[in-house]
């Protein structure tokens, strides 16, 4: 199958992401390397919506790697429990963070990301990475995002 996947340019989030899992699905199914399907999602991800930055963190110990994403350069390692991403890993729940600014310990990887959702992702029952997605507005994330933003990552097969 060629890499190619058709974005719809309007609609809300249920109607895109229901036209994009097919055609991911359908991109990552046959496809064995972890790697590449996280780049394809995230790249996917930040076209159909604008995302400021999409990415995922692999669990290397006790701290977070830097994985496949799209956007300015990021912070490389963040560790257990801190900022976001570090929470979420921590907590083992997805994250909506509305201003970035008024959470605590946040890390800024980048002074223009004003509002956040992370969802740690699990194998065996432990968390093995988290997907990153970053606005530039403020409070641009809603519980609902959350709800398709991780169907959409339920993809990966780790």
């Amino acid at each position: 199958m060629a890499e190619n996947v058709s974005i719809p340019a309007e609609g809300s989030v249920k109607e895109k992401v229901e036209l994009l899992i097919p055609q991911l699905k359908a991109l990552t199914e046959d496809e064995p390397d972890l790697i590449a399907n996280m780049g394809n999602i995230a790249s996917a991800l930040k076209e159909a919506f604008d995302f400021f930055w999409v990415g995922f963190y692999r669990v290397d110990g006790e701290q977070l790697v830097l994985g496949p994403f799209q956007g300015p350069v990021a912070c490389t390692r963040i560790s257990y429990g801190r900022g976001v991403c570090g929470t979420a890993w921590k907590q083992g729940k997805t994250l909506v963070v509305p201003d970035v600014d008024q959470f605590p310990g946040h890390i800024a990887c980048s002074s223009r990301s004003r509002s956040e959702i992370v969802i740690p992702l699990f194998r065996e029952g432990k968390v093995c990475a988290v997907f990153d997605v970053d606005s530039d507005e403020l409070d641009r994330f809603s519980e609902t995002d959350a709800f398709y933003l991780e169907k959409v990552v339920s993809l990966l097969k780790f």
